[in-house]
């Protein structure tokens, strides 16, 4: 604990400063008790705040990307251990309910990632369309399109 205390200063008969500073690296309990005591509020959790759609549309991207990178190294690993893949796909196309559901869950993050690519493209192709009403607008447009086209294909 480091204390340190600023005596009151005499300038021509005026006192200047008297003040008493006080650190401690001491931890006591947790981050949130230990602001509760000081009386300070805690901040809320990112949880309560409403996203805006291009924040929604850029963490979509990044997951679709993802899970499209888990699924092709799948479809790969199975090709390496000897399946016979196009048949295996088939045949769980072939089922009704099953299939068109399978046919989305690759079909959307496909085609989403793709279009959102576009739309990056064109972002840097053109900046003028970074205005947030412009961004919002297509962030609506991209996820609209999106979800229309992945069920006509999943339907095929």
């Amino acid at each position: 604990m480091l204390a340190r205390s600023v005596k009151s200063l005499q300038v021509t008969g005026v006192k200047v400063a008297s003040r008493s500073f006080v650190s401690s690296n001491v931890n006591n309990g947790s981050y949130s008790e230990e602001q509760a005591k000081k009386g300070r509020p805690i901040s809320p959790h990112v949880e309560i705040y409403k996203f805006p759609p291009a924040a929604l549309t850029s963490i979509t991207n990044r997951v679709t990307g993802g899970l499209l990178s888990v699924g092709m190294t799948g479809i790969g690993v199975l090709a390496l251990a000897g399946a016979d893949v196009s048949s295996i796909m088939s045949n769980i196309g072939d089922i009704s309910v099953v299939g068109q559901t399978a046919k989305l869950s690759v079909a959307f993050p496909l085609v989403y990632h793709y279009l959102a690519g576009i739309r990056h493209i064109a972002w840097d192709r053109n900046p003028e369309l970074l205005h947030t009403d412009k961004v919002t607008q297509s962030s609506h447009v991209l996820i609209g399109s999106s979800v229309a086209i992945s069920v006509v294909l999943a339907l095929l």
